[in-house]
């Protein structure tokens, strides 16, 4: 029922991939708190409902890591983004959604009225029951409420969260995530005057029930009409102060467009990247893919007046472009001059630059073994994977597939079938570690793969287009990319000491991109195209991280309030 409508209330569902995720109490749902940071306020109130559903529960955090609690009501709503109204998916009535801030480790209790949006790229550690996408979790009903409560456990970084169902994203309800290094751990650059986030996109002015009419009647969508910056498309300005260093977060929540982010008179450095820290290189412009995100430091070093900023689009044959302004508090100009122009179709531009994105060894952050004897170049390889994307009509529709398999849901969402060993929901094996080179047939795929197994996937791009790759619940080390077709030779290009690890990819036109990852998180995990045209139409699929042993070390037990739909309702998940 992911893509219903029932009293003019979409079925919508959350992906919330967080590290350490824990189960929740709906006692806590019912405090119906704001947000709260007072360890003394959360201890009062929580002693006499949780002191005993804590233990049962399996809470592992410290006493001293705070909470946060939000409230989000999620509704339609009319925007105006490009001048003409628009039916917009809005949280708390705001466009786009409220931003999450929080600190490594912190506790995020989120009360979820009606819809559940998707942080990009945020791992949720040893619980996929509550993932978020339809493979995972069951869609919030029309009138309905959800509460999840999240760690971040050992994470820092730039993120961002949207709608995952249907084609929701294309309507709003996105926002940022911001989590911030504990005070005690120390990060690789001085603290910036002020944190500004862009939230930097693709748009169009068409209803997204229209643009998912476009797709299920088989057909391509058309051009966007816009680039937008944090929901608008000029205008928006970003004061900073001279001699001051400011830190910006950029993501992508577009549906397809590479964008290419640059500031008139100011080059940039990168700190950030999906939540490792990387090795400061400068930049004059920032190209960005489909659900990435980045963190650069600006500093506010040349004469005072305002300054553009600029997103366009890359790769594409019209280039849209978007402005925003960057105003110097003693500014006496407005901004002059043209448009800094940016990159447009420029392959290998982009190609050198990702190369040259590397992690920062030096700096203390969430990795494995963070003090150095961790050396993911040395672990030998338990297995290769190659996914090879493709486009091709299915019974005269526009289908997407990888290895030749287009996707399609399940009337029961895969972790839970698997929980309750539904049968005839989904097969593990039913798409293969390479190409197969059959025509493209729809299944419910779903590769099956060990616990604990180092693992090298081989992202193969036979058509013209740049695309993206997304794995849900892990971060994985960008280890080589190049042109042609991928053969164990190219291993000897590998990046073998400081890749960055990152959870979304690119994959350039005609050319192949190399991952290692360690499979260290057990449950029911999304692969998938960030073009979200061509996710929605079938170029994804389930990995079944799978581990005999059944301890909670390596997967929490099912939520005891969990949604449960199609073959699982009526069932019950365990008492509390």
């Amino acid at each position: 029922c992911a893509s219903c409508y029932f009293n003019s209330n979409p079925f919508y569902t959350f992906l919330f991939p967080f590290l350490c995720q824990t189960p929740k109490s709906k006692t806590i749902l019912l405090l119906n708190m704001k947000v709260m940071n007072k360890p003394s306020q959360l201890r009062a109130i929580l002693l006499s409902f949780c002191s005993i559903l804590l233990l049962l529960e399996f809470v592992f955090v410290a006493a001293e890591d705070p909470y946060r609690f939000f409230d989000w009501n999620i509704t339609y709503g009319d925007i105006y983004p490009l001048g003409v109204k628009q039916q917009g998916i809005l949280i708390n009535g705001q466009f786009p959604g409220p931003e999450i801030y929080s600190v490594t480790n912190d506790n995020l209790i989120i009360n979820v009225y009606n819809n559940l949006p998707e942080p990009n790229g945020v791992q949720q550690r040893r619980n996929s029951y509550q993932d978020g996408v339809y493979g995972t979790t069951c869609p919030i009903p029309p009138g309905k409420n959800f509460t999840y409560t999240l760690q971040v456990k050992d994470q820092i970084g730039s993120f961002f969260y949207f709608p995952s169902l249907a084609f929701h994203k294309a309507a709003g309800g996105f926002g940022a995530i911001k989590i911030l290094s504990r005070p005690r751990i120390p990060v690789p650059f001085p603290d910036p005057a002020n944190d500004f986030t862009f939230l930097i996109g693709d748009w169009y002015n068409i209803n997204h029930n229209k643009l998912k009419s476009v797709l299920d009647f088989g057909h391509r969508l058309p051009f966007p009409q816009a680039v937008l910056i944090n929901g608008r498309p000029n205008g928006t300005a970003f004061t900073v102060e001279q001699g001051k260093t400011y830190r910006l977060r950029i993501s992508n929540v577009g549906l397809q467009n590479t964008l290419n982010f640059r500031i008139q008179g100011h080059d940039m450095k990168l700190v950030e990247v999906e939540g490792t820290h990387t090795i400061q290189t400068t930049y004059s412009s920032l190209d960005v893919h489909a659900g990435q995100s980045y963190s650069v430091l600006i500093t506010a070093d040349q004469a005072p007046k305002d300054y553009y900023i600029a997103v366009s689009t890359r790769f594409t044959n019209t280039i849209l472009t978007s402005t925003a302004i960057l105003h110097y508090s003693n500014s006496q100009q407005s901004v002059s001059g043209p448009i800094p122009g940016g990159p447009t179709t420029q392959i290998d531009w982009s190609i050198k630059q990702a190369r040259s994105i590397r992690t920062n060894l030096t700096a203390s952050g969430p990795r494995p073994n963070p003090q150095g004897s961790y050396h993911y170049g040395l672990i030998n390889i338990s297995r290769t994977i190659t996914l090879q994307s493709s486009a091709a009509q299915v019974n005269g529709k526009q289908r997407y597939a990888v290895n030749s398999v287009s996707f399609i849901p399940a009337d029961t969402p895969l972790k839970v079938a698997d929980y309750f060993n539904i049968s005839g929901v989904f097969q593990v094996g039913s798409i293969p570690d390479s190409p197969s080179g059959k025509q493209m047939y729809l299944d419910t795929s779903v590769m099956g793969a060990d616990f604990r197994a180092f693992v090298e996937i081989v992202f193969q791009n036979h058509e013209n287009i740049v695309q993206s790759w997304h794995i849900d619940g892990y971060s994985f080390w960008v280890v080589g990319m190049d042109g042609g077709v991928w053969t164990p030779d190219s291993r000897n290009q590998y990046n073998l000491r400081d890749a960055v690890s990152r959870s979304t990819t690119q994959v350039y036109p005609k050319s192949w991109t190399a991952i290692y990852m360690a499979l260290d998180n057990v449950g029911m995990w999304n692969v998938r195209s960030e073009f979200w045209a061509r996710q929605y139409l079938g170029q994804q699929f389930y990995l079944r991280v799978y581990s005999p042993v059944g301890s909670i070390r390596d997967e929490y037990p099912i939520p005891h309030n969990a949604l449960l739909c199609g073959k699982a309702a009526g069932r019950t998940t365990r008492s509390l």
